[in-house]
């Protein structure tokens, strides 16, 4: 009897090419479970994250009755839900615009405009537990750095702030 028959079988019974396939599984296999590669372990593991976020134009008819302190919301970075978070405090800003004065100079003045009665700036700082990485604070899965659009939603509310501000507290 030959060793390998026409029709590719070994000893007549197993196809080299599924022999083949089914080692390099199993090769593949053993490598996934016997150097699974880096953890993705974290320095700290449960550190207080508080992120200011800053809204520009947030039109409401009554801003201050709509997000509130003590409130949680819902919170998402880079369109990845991150969780619930609280809402430690909410500072609005002042609407002005620049009103040009008799010896040239300009003067930031209260806004004027009717319009604009229903639009508002303020800053929300909020807080909840994250991890620091060497690369970072972390809220959920998701990596978190000045700059970056986020999402927060309310029950009553839903807007796209950015984040000017991160700390982190042992």
């Amino acid at each position: 009897m030959a060793v390998l028959d026409s029709k590719g079988r070994l000893f007549g019974k197993v196809n080299l090419l599924d022999a083949g396939a089914v080692l390099i599984i199993l090769f593949i296999m053993a490598a996934i479970f016997l150097f699974p590669g880096p953890s993705g372990t974290l320095a700290n593991a449960s550190s207080n994250i508080e992120v200011d976020l800053l809204v520009l134009g947030l039109k409401s008819r009554d801003p201050q009755n709509l997000i509130k302190s003590g409130e949680t919301a819902s919170f998402k970075i880079r369109n990845q839900p991150v969780g619930e978070v609280k809402i430690k405090e909410v500072d609005f800003l002042p609407r002005t615009t620049h009103a040009p004065q008799p010896d040239g100079s300009i003067k930031a003045v209260t806004d004027p405009r009717p319009e604009e009665q229903f639009s508002v700036n303020m800053i929300v700082t909020l807080e909840g537990k994250g991890q620091t990485t060497e690369n970072g604070p972390v809220f959920g899965s998701t990596l978190i750095k000045i700059g970056m659009p986020v999402e927060l939603d309310g029950s009553l509310y839903n807007f796209k702030p950015s984040v000017i501000d991160i700390r982190v507290s042992e």
